[in-house]
């Protein structure tokens, strides 16, 4: 009597766990596979990020517009109107023809720049609080009064203070360091140009400059770096323009 053909129990045994081998070598070359991705999609999200913001502050920069305005209530039926842009080490406040929101097809905006600390107090952030622009009258809750400057003796505009909101935009975060520049030619021929933290003059200065420098460096991944505008502006604060 011959017996039937068939698979023993070890020869199915050995086949199961030579496909269970199988899947967990496939499930583990595809967690790999997927986590490199998210990894290098994240790296990506984030140079676009750095870059973008790069940009965006350039444009903003660049887009500066002069206007001149009263500040606060001055006294007399012409009160005096002066340059409208604040430059601190910290803080820049100006008018520009360029916003995050509509790029260079919107409406004028008054930008205000400034660094607050990071999330946890760990380093620091640059945001930018976004104000419609309506013209010069509507500047006296910015631009609060004047004030002499002790070294020049010259009137400077005194600005109210920055404050973060919940339409504050971050342009940048974790940073080890932000801080503003302003480049300024002296009437003083004897005077060379250079970069002060502070502009303490009527007028707009030629250039900005934005120093930042990350929190953790990497370097695989795009890093912020110091951002220079320059101002093309041929306009005297102290001339009234007409047009004929």
């Amino acid at each position: 009597m011959r017996r039937d053909a068939g698979t023993t129990l070890i020869e199915v045994l050995i086949a199961v766990t030579l496909l269970s081998l199988l899947s967990v070598g496939m499930v583990t070359a595809m967690r790999v596979g997927l986590l490199a991705f998210s990894k290098t999609d994240n790296k990506l999200m984030e140079n676009r990020r750095v870059a973008g913001a790069q940009r965006v502050v350039q444009e903003q920069l660049e887009g500066m517009m002069p206007v001149v305005a009263a500040c606060g209530d001055a006294p007399g039926p012409t009160p005096p109107k002066t340059a409208f842009f604040e430059g601190q080490p910290q803080t820049m406040r100006l008018v520009s023809t360029f916003s995050l929101q509509q790029g260079w097809r919107g409406l004028p905006q008054i930008l205000e720049l400034f660094v607050i600390p990071g999330e946890d107090s760990r380093g620091v952030r640059l945001v930018v609080n976004e104000i419609p622009y309506t013209g010069p009258d509507g500047m006296a809750l910015l631009c609060t009064g004047h004030a002499r400057d002790p070294l020049t003796g010259a009137s400077l505009p005194v600005f109210a203070p920055v404050e973060a909101g919940p339409n504050s935009f971050v342009l940048a975060d974790k940073l080890a360091y932000c801080r503003f520049s302003y480049f300024t030619i002296p009437l003083d021929r004897n005077v060379a140009p250079h970069w002060t933290p502070d502009w303490n003059v009527s007028g707009w200065p030629f250039a900005v400059r934005i120093e930042m420098a990350p929190l953790e460096p990497d370097a695989s991944r795009l890093q912020p770096i110091a951002v220079t505008a320059p101002i093309h502006l041929h306009r005297s604060p102290e001339i009234q323009y007409v047009d004929y």
